[in-house]
């Protein structure tokens, strides 16, 4: 695809940007938890934050223009997506009989997260023929 590379990188950017918003919400202890954590619950985390260390170099295996880095892409993307699903998984998961309120943007930044992983075996690789 010619822009799987900018898709990929914007998905990213949209990924990391839906981390700060909130993606669920306990009403026993009323506390709203993002990708960076709660502010009244320490018990979470910060779930988003291998995500935005691994876009570091995602972004920039995106940039390079050479074989290797457009190889070694879709292997990070897959942790990435990964990564996404487990926060999906635990955060949206009922504990001791109560069901945490799933928001919108938790289920748009596993879709992020997967568009990145899509774009990142869908490069365009200039083969130069000997």
């Amino acid at each position: 695809m010619k822009y799987s590379n900018y898709i990929g990188i914007l998905a990213g950017a949209l990924m990391l940007a839906v981390a700060f918003m909130p993606w669920i919400y306990i009403p026993s202890v009323q506390a709203t938890v993002t990708g960076f954590g709660s502010e009244t619950q320490k018990l979470f985390g910060k779930p988003a934050l291998m995500n935005a260390y691994l876009m570091v170099p995602i972004t920039l295996f995106f940039l390079l223009p050479v074989v290797w880095a457009k190889r070694i892409n879709p292997f990070l993307g897959a942790i990435n997506f990964a990564w996404a699903l487990r926060n999906l998984l635990l955060l949206s998961t009922c504990r001791n009989g109560e069901c945490p309120e799933r928001i919108f943007w938790l289920y748009l930044y596993v879709i992020a997260a997967f568009v990145v992983l899509v774009m990142t075996v869908l490069p365009e690789m200039k083969v130069k023929k000997q």
